[in-house]
């Protein structure tokens, strides 16, 4: 993470055309053109094109390989459920045959189905409105599997035991009318996911690799069995151990997304530009490296949470009544205790596992709007090296925040931002990415964001709290609030928020 950093120096977008105004999201391919050197984007033509309502989308069928389905094995919750919260298993120990099929439950097998909830089932990580559009596939060396999370099964020929899981994203499993930011969707969840998946590795006690996307990336995926290679986005490889065979597939060319969907071509290029990085660390970034701790080093004990079991099981987005939309936070009437925040900076702190990745985070500012905090002065707070900075002493912030949130409160959405006692905005320098880092700063720096994110929500589950994952603040006006610069763009937020009692069922799918 940067420290508080001077202005930025070069032509800054002082007014950054938006085609919906102040929307952030539709801002997005502008800030990316910025980044590349356009000092005066302009919204691309798909910008106004019809889509569908995203209540009308239906995602796609999971891409199922023809095979037997394996089931995964039961017990994963029990092996969770003795591992006391924080504490992880020392490294080196011999680890059982099922190893890495409890790894990927604890990963990814849902937990809970909420039938008050708009958006099921609920597995270990945040997804937007649920879809899940990260996929796992497993290999055994000689052929590959599909990972079922719902059906707890691998799906597919062969019967090895698997050693290499490819994550891909599908643009496509996310309604069109997202349209430039679906590309953004599946590298922030990609982030979460590498998160989840490096503390299941963990917990389960097995070393890993990992391998950043090549230019064999789309014979890769024809590999995997996927047929129309541009609903995909290029796939990490996560080797147990040792890493694998280098991928040295042809690269044939790929069939271009359909035209009534320009948007996606858009994103399948930015996708695939970003192969293209900055002199020397174009090699060096896609090199195998070792899946470093999930976990922060040291952690206070929770006592909400006593097992790993618990931690991921409470771990949710926060919730509403009666199948509304949104989340409600419910207002502090005792200052929460210090530990909050410092559990919190704790995980924001873990880098993530690949230089590649820890490099681009270097190059993120995290913000936090805090108040009802013992022992924190109620306002706006950089962080660096894993303390708050107290930027500027603001009580009215949250309330700013909340004003400027896409989704207010209505009677059919509810919406806690101006009671949360943290809410945290990760936003970077398009051009200062773009110049150590290429076109593959993007992707990498929403990778990094979706990781620390993910451990923000993990912090929030310890301490009794929710965390929730959005881009829906207005643009302009909240990086008035919180201070950001007018060259930099907000990544990525969370809100952290004191969960209210709705009085529905949660029912349990844990295995």
């Amino acid at each position: 993470m940067t420290a508080p950093a001077e202005p930025w120096t070069r032509r800054a977008p002082v007014d950054l055309p938006g085609p919906e105004g102040d929307n952030s999201i539709a801002r997005e391919p502008l800030w990316y053109a910025y980044g590349a050197g356009d000092d005066a984007p302009e919204p691309p033509p798909w910008t106004w094109a019809a889509t569908p309502p995203p209540d009308s989308h239906v995602p796609p069928p999971p891409p199922r390989p023809a095979g037997p389905a394996t089931p995964l094995p039961p017990g994963t919750t029990d092996r969770l459920s003795a591992l006391p919260y924080p504490h992880v298993p020392a490294p080196g120990g011999p680890a059982s045959p099922d190893a890495l099929s409890h790894a990927l439950t604890a990963t990814f097998a849902p937990l809970r189905r909420e039938p008050e909830n708009p958006y099921n089932e609920h597995r270990p990580y945040a997804s937007p409105r649920c879809l899940f559009p990260v996929h796992a596939f497993v290999g055994d060396g000689r052929d590959w599997r599909l990972l079922e999370p719902t059906r707890h099964t691998f799906t597919g020929p062969g019967t090895g035991a698997p050693t290499r899981i490819a994550l891909t994203g599908r643009y496509t499993a996310i309604p069109q009318a997202y349209q430039w930011f679906r590309g953004s969707l599946v590298a922030i969840e990609t982030g979460m996911v590498l998160r989840a998946l490096g503390l299941g590795l963990e917990l389960f006690g097995l070393p890993a690799t990992l391998t950043p996307p090549t230019a064999g990336g789309p014979g890769l995926l024809r590999e995997l069995g996927v047929e129309q290679t541009w609903e995909w986005s290029l796939p990490w490889l996560v080797d147990i151990d040792q890493p694998g065979p280098a991928v040295r597939r042809p690269t044939e060319p790929e069939p271009p997304a359909p035209d009534e969907d320009p948007s996606l071509r858009h994103v399948i290029d930015v996708n695939r530009g970003s192969l293209r990085g900055a002199g020397n660390c174009a090699t060096s970034h896609t090199r195998p490296a070792p899946v470093t701790t999930a976990v922060p080093l040291t952690l206070p004990d929770s006592p909400h949470t006593p097992t790993w079991s618990e931690l991921l099981w409470h771990r949710h987005s926060g919730r509403m009544p009666r199948a509304l939309h949104g989340m409600d936070s419910a207002k502090c009437l005792t200052p929460l205790p210090t530990r909050t925040l410092t559990t919190a900076l704790a995980w924001l702190g873990v880098p993530p596992p690949h230089p590649a990745l820890a490099a681009a985070f270097d190059e993120v500012t995290v913000t936090t709007v805090v108040q009802h905090v013992d022992g924190h002065t109620p306002g706006i707070h950089r962080i660096h090296d894993g303390t708050a900075h107290l930027l500027r002493r603001d009580p009215t912030a949250p309330a700013g925040l909340e004003a400027n949130y896409g989704y207010g409160l209505t009677p059919v959405n509810g919406c806690g931002i101006a009671n949360a006692p943290l809410t945290v905005f990760f936003s970077v320098r398009p051009r200062a990415l773009f110049a150590r880092f290429g076109p593959a700063g993007w992707s990498a720096a929403q990778h990094a964001c979706g990781w620390a994110v993910h451990g923000l929500c993990l912090a929030a589950a310890a301490e009794g709290l929710f965390a929730r994952p959005v881009r829906a603040f207005k643009e302009i006006q909240t990086k008035e609030v919180i201070g950001l610069g007018e060259d930099e763009t907000i990544v990525l937020s969370a809100v952290v928020g004191v969960p209210r009692e709705t009085g529905g069922a949660v029912l349990d799918l844990r295995t």
